[in-house]
C-alpha cells in the first residue's frame, strides 16, 4: 500500500512551489497560503513525521531553533509587536506533517483565543513581497 501524498513533503522535495522563508537540512519554512495575517509562516520538519510526539528527541532542539529564528524574522519583517507560535497535533491538523505556525501579531489585531479567521493574499505578487520582507529580516 502506497503512502498517502503529503503536500508538505512535496514542498520539501521542491515538487510544489511555496514562498520559502528558510530551507536547510532540518526544516523548510514558507508562507501559509491561507494566513491568519499576512506574514503567517509554517515551519515544517524536513523529515515526514506527523506530530510532535513522533519527532525524534534529538531533532526537537534543532527544529525549534529554526522556529525561534523564523519568529524573530516574522516580527521584524512584518513590523509586528510580537508573534503567536502554535502547533496542532492530530486534532485541527489540516496536513498530517509536523508544522509550526508563526503568526505576526499587533496589539488589538482582533485575534481572540484559538479562533483563527483565515484570509487570502491578493495574488502571488503580494505573497512574494511578504516573503521577501521576512527573508530580509532573517538573522
Amino acid at each position: 500500500m502506497a503512502p498517502e501524498p503529503c503536500a508538505f513533503c512535496a514542498i520539501v522535495r521542491g515538487e510544489e512551489l511555496a514562498h520559502e522563508i528558510l530551507r536547510d537540512e532540518i526544516a523548510v519554512a514558507f508562507l501559509d497560503r491561507r494566513p491568519v495575517f499576512p506574514g503567517h509562516v509554517l515551519v515544517v520538519a524536513r523529515d515526514h513525521v506527523k506530530t510532535l510526539t513522533d519527532l525524534p528527541a534529538p531533532m526537537v532542539g534543532p527544529l525549534f531553533t529554526r522556529v525561534q529564528r523564523v519568529a524573530r524574522a516574522v516580527q521584524a519583517g512584518m513590523a509586528a509587536d510580537g508573534t503567536f507560535v502554535a502547533m496542532n497535533n492530530t486534532v485541527s491538523q489540516s496536513v498530517p506533517h509536523l508544522h509550526v505556525h508563526v503568526v505576526p501579531r499587533k496589539r488589538k489585531d482582533g485575534l481572540r483565543g484559538f479562533f483563527w479567521p483565515r484570509t487570502r493574499y491578493e495574488d502571488e505578487v503580494e505573497m512574494a513581497a511578504v516573503a521577501a520582507r521576512i527573508v530580509s529580516a532573517l538573522m
